[in-house]
């Protein structure tokens, strides 16, 4: 199995805190993990770190052969086009249909052929279960609908990694199953699933591997 992240040693600060420090972290490619702790432990910060919204302080840091400590922004998008992003607000483009808030990732993400765009866009909705929601904007569907749609976004450069952000957080625990039961299959597709989750009952009944997250720490 291929080795995505390797972290020896790292420290994480928001703001001139440290909120996280000697991190030892290695991910390979299809594993299932969670990541477990309370609010403001550093859960979410780990993730920013990995998608380079949040630099890396001191250690060393390699996310997809990338070296976060000196990757330069125009590397950026490079690295997250390899990644798939499931923030737990959404961030949905209210005005425009789910067919149109994908063929604006497509867009920005340097695809041209129109019909290939539309084609692919219909392939990651079916593969979500919403197909038959293309023309709808996002407020006409429920949350698990919405949730639905951006995992779908998440797939469409057929990335080697997905973090999901408190993805069930604001869903009712029906609605929350079916989203894990999405989010474990693209696991079992080699597809690595990085999850922060407040749910300590989706790892018993999902398996992966847990990591918890208590005084700046991370401990298996």
């Amino acid at each position: 199995m291929a080795e995505l992240i390797q972290y020896k040693d790292v420290e994480i600060r928001q703001a001139d805190q440290i909120v996280l420090h000697n991190v030892n972290l290695n991910v390979s490619s299809g594993e299932m993990i969670y990541l477990l702790g309370k609010v403001g432990s550093g859960k979410s910060s780990l993730m920013k770190t990995i998608y380079g919204a949040l630099p890396i302080t001191a250690g060393e840091a390699q996310v997809l052969e990338y070296d976060m400590t000196r990757i330069r922004r125009r590397k950026l998008p490079y690295l997250r086009r390899r990644l798939g992003i499931i923030f737990q607000d959404y961030k949905l483009l209210t005005d425009r249909s789910v067919e149109e808030n994908l063929l604006f990732v497509l867009r920005a993400t340097g695809w041209k052929d129109k019909a290939l765009m539309k084609n692919h866009v219909r392939e990651v909705l079916e593969q979500v279960g919403m197909e038959t929601k293309a023309y709808k904007k996002p407020y006409e569907l429920s949350g698990g609908e919405q949730q639905r749609v951006v995992i779908a976004r998440a797939l469409l450069n057929s990335p080697e990694m997905i973090l999901a952000d408190e993805p069930t957080g604001n869903l009712d625990s029906e609605t929350g199953r079916e989203i894990m039961d999405l989010l474990y299959a693209i696991s079992q597709a080699e597809i690595t699933v990085l999850m922060s989750t407040h749910n300590i009952h989706w790892p018993e009944l999902y398996p992966g591997r847990k990591l918890f997250f208590a005084n700046g720490e991370i401990k298996e």
